[in-house]
């Protein structure tokens, strides 16, 4: 079975929107070896709506080193209410976003890796869906926006493991108990 790792970038007043403003700073190489990491151990990606529609306008223009390459080959499922028609090799998820996500789970391969956090979450975690979070935390306080996870029932975690970058980042893996 393959595992369903969620990867989510968060300030330290658990802000998620608008990350494109405030994290830049902080990308380097640790940043960069980390997400690489991540996205070469899946070969899947799974993304709601408002990520999609983020990725999709910068992605696909881009070229020319190793992590953009996979990134735009590989195949994207999108969970989506609103969305007709999708390109990026991407796949809408059609009927129950759980149930479809289950059987992508049930396929083989690699872990399916998830960005961003949103209405989709709140699906992935009441059904048990998400084997990891990798929680980038950011020295930067937002002050406003969409808090981390939104409307969902006390889920308890376990920490897996913390993985400090010298720019400030702490990466908390939790999973489910």
């Amino acid at each position: 079975m393959r595992k369903l790792v969620e990867s989510t970038f968060v300030t330290l007043d658990g802000r998620i929107s608008n990350p494109q403003d405030w994290s830049p700073p902080y990308w380097d190489e640790e940043h960069s070896a980390y997400a690489s990491k991540l996205l070469f151990a899946a070969d899947a990606l799974l993304l709601g709506r408002a990520t999609y529609e983020g990725f999709v306008q910068a992605w696909p223009s881009r070229s020319g080193d190793p992590y953009t390459e996979r990134i735009n080959a590989m195949p994207k499922y999108v969970a989506s209410h609103s969305l007709t028609e999708v390109t990026w090799n991407s796949t809408i998820l059609d009927g129950d976003v759980a149930s479809a996500v289950a059987e992508l789970k049930a396929q083989p391969g690699e872990s399916i890796l998830k960005f961003g956090t949103g209405e989709l979450d709140r699906a992935l975690i009441a059904n048990g869906l998400v084997d990891e979070f990798h929680f980038w935390v950011f020295p930067v306080l937002a002050g406003t926006g969409q808090s981390l996870i939104e409307g969902i029932d006390v889920t308890h975690l376990e920490l897996v493991e913390t993985t400090p970058f010298a720019s400030g980042i702490v990466v908390h893996t939790y999973a489910p108990v």
